[in-house]
């Protein structure tokens, strides 16, 4: 195992970061795809809410496997071939954090609407009795409370986001699972080289664990 660190592991923490810069951009994306449809889902509009519902159901209705071939394979082969465009094509990191965005965006979404509806609903009522409009109120008023109990379970998702990455190694990005079979490649040392990936996925994700609990606590402290 020191042999392998020695050789690879400056390799192999780079493909870490590549994981971490995955997972964040796709949380970055999926955030924004989460307040787009958690909001459709609470506004008082029926087209609305069914949009919502769909996209969320859809989304966590296929394996991200799937999702990943459909946008890597899929997506270009659809303005290629039958749109008639040439030379669309995606990178590994641009169809990966497009499926990252997707597959998180929809629980985002989900974490957004319950973080929105355990505001109480006289804060959404005060502030248009003051003249506020709907979506300002919702802005100013509704999500800035909204957001507090949303943090922790939107670190975790980060967390479930991170461990998904590896499965993205099945269109090549250069992310740990798949530079770490790489890598057992060259040595034919499966227990040594998993172990190692083992090990660097327990350290950062029970970091963020950890992470998660304090701010929990922290901001179960400033609501007493």
């Amino acid at each position: 195992m020191i042999q392998i660190l020695t050789t690879y592991g400056g390799l192999l923490l780079a493909a870490m970061g590549q994981t971490l810069l995955l997972a964040l951009c796709g949380l970055f994306f999926a955030c924004i795809l989460g307040l787009i449809f958690g909001l459709l889902s609470v506004v008082k509009n029926r087209v609305c809410n069914i949009v919502a519902v769909i996209f969320v159901d859809a989304i966590r209705g296929v394996p991200m496997i799937v999702l990943a071939y459909f946008v890597y394979f899929g997506i270009p082969y659809l303005f290629n071939t039958i749109l008639g465009m040439r030379g669309v094509t995606l990178t590994a990191l641009q169809a990966g954090t497009a499926c990252l965005a997707l597959n998180c965006g929809a629980y985002m979404a989900e974490i957004i609407r319950a973080g929105i509806e355990s505001v109480d609903k006289g804060q959404m009522e005060a502030a248009r009795s003051l003249g506020l409009p709907y979506w300002r109120a919702m802005v100013r008023v509704v999500l800035p409370q909204a957001i507090r109990t949303m943090i922790p379970s939107i670190i975790n998702q980060f967390i479930i986001t991170l461990k998904d990455t590896s499965i993205l190694s099945v269109i090549g990005f250069p992310e740990l699972v798949n530079t770490a079979k790489n890598v057992n490649g060259i040595v034919m040392r499966s227990f040594e080289v998993w172990g190692i990936v083992g090990i660097m996925y327990l350290i950062v994700i029970t970091a963020l664990s950890v992470l998660a609990k304090k701010v929990e606590r922290r901001l179960n402290r400033g609501r007493e």
